[in-house]
């Protein structure tokens, strides 16, 4: 079994075994994720409430369910079967909301004792939930893994800031949950929703946060049943037309600055109009230009309506190379009241497309500078 993080994040106020002890002493228990759920959000998700709805003390069934708050991706219904059921394969209990999400009214749920945030700890990720949220305050655990989260977000918090992403510490959680003494000794169909998450927050082992820790639940996972193929085709084997003509579009914006070692891609609202994608549909674009042997930094600028602002926001996505002259876009993000990892991060502006560039062309130069 992976070891348990050696130095856990400030924002860490309890263990594993006491999210573990509040969840199997719960009658009814809503599992969350950040809004527009990935890989990462909805693996540690669907293997969350499938590890609970199996602990054998649990006399009603199911008795957890999992909501996300789009855009969701394309995938989400296919991944949510239970392929490891036989022929009684069932969805597990999901609900979707998608955007818009103003005057949206939650389900009330009296009943729920026990919440689980996965993925963030962040109040910006959560805006569409968190007044349901901040309700259940005192009830509501979150596990993470990034480096910028909010400390008034729920009442036990675990974060591991070492992991590369959130299914480890959540593979840990499960474990507890049914008593098994490692991720290979898991149900099957609790299995391949944490490996998912690995696969896709690593870049399917291609990024800089793979390490042995990260290869030995995966080959773990896989010992337990989790389908590598069948996750594969489903996630990136599944591209539609439209995701395809908005990659095109993404690509002729592509623009290089401080001696081609900054990339940036930008995407407008008419962009994914007129291409026929749907806003879960931007994701992995930076990939691209992170092929480029000097890019060091590529950033996709998205126009996205907003519910509060009078015009569109940019939505920013950051991902930096390690090596040679490694950058912390954890920090640019933070800057724009954003936050990630520091090679992935992420963050809303109110700024136009331009402005944004510049922006983050003085960040990036400063620190390539030091």
């Amino acid at each position: 079994m992976p070891d348990a993080p050696a130095a856990p994040s400030q924002l860490t106020n309890a263990t594993i075994d006491q999210i573990a002890q509040r969840l199997a002493s719960a009658r009814r228990v809503v599992v969350l994720t950040h809004a527009k759920p990935d890989g990462d959000a909805v693996g540690s998700t669907l293997a969350l409430v499938r590890a609970i709805n199996r602990v054998p003390s649990f006399t009603t069934r199911p008795k957890a369910e999992a909501w996300y708050f789009g855009p969701s991706p394309a995938w989400l219904r296919d991944i949510a079967i239970d392929g490891h059921a036989g022929a009684g394969a069932t969805e597990t209990p999901i609900r979707v909301f998608e955007p818009p999400f103003t005057g949206l009214e939650l389900p009330p749920h009296d009943d729920v004792d026990a919440v689980v945030i996965t993925d963030t700890c962040s109040w910006m990720q959560v805006e569409p939930m968190r007044a349901w949220i901040e309700a259940r305050n005192a009830m509501t655990s979150v596990v993470d893994h990034h480096v910028q989260g909010d400390p008034g977000v729920g009442s036990l918090r675990f974060v591991d800031t070492s992991a590369a992403a959130v299914v480890q510490p959540v593979a840990l959680l499960c474990q507890a949950l049914l008593g098994v003494s490692g991720a290979d000794k898991l149900p099957a169909s609790v299995a391949e929703p944490l490996y998912l998450g690995l696969c896709t927050d690593t870049g399917w082992f291609r990024h800089s946060n793979v390490s042995r820790r990260v290869m030995t639940l995966a080959g773990e996972l896989l010992e337990a049943g989790a389908n590598h193929i069948r996750l594969y085709q489903l996630i990136e084997q599944c591209e539609t037309p439209g995701r395809l003509r908005l990659i095109s579009r993404a690509l002729a914006s592509m623009e290089l600055r401080l001696n081609d070692r900054l990339a940036f891609l930008t995407l407008t609202m008419k962009d994914l109009r007129e291409s026929g994608a749907n806003p879960g549909e931007t994701g992995g674009i930076t990939d691209f230009t992170q092929g480029i042997p000097t890019v060091m930094v590529s950033a996709i600028l998205i126009e996205t309506p907003s519910e509060k602002a009078a015009g569109p926001i940019i939505k920013i996505s950051m991902r930096a190379k390690s090596e040679p002259m490694p950058v912390d876009v954890n920090a640019i993000a933070s800057t724009f009241g954003g936050g990630g990892h520091v090679r992935a991060a992420g963050a809303k502006v109110t700024m136009s497309m331009e402005e944004t560039k510049e922006a983050i062309t003085r960040l990036v130069q400063a620190q390539l500078s030091r």
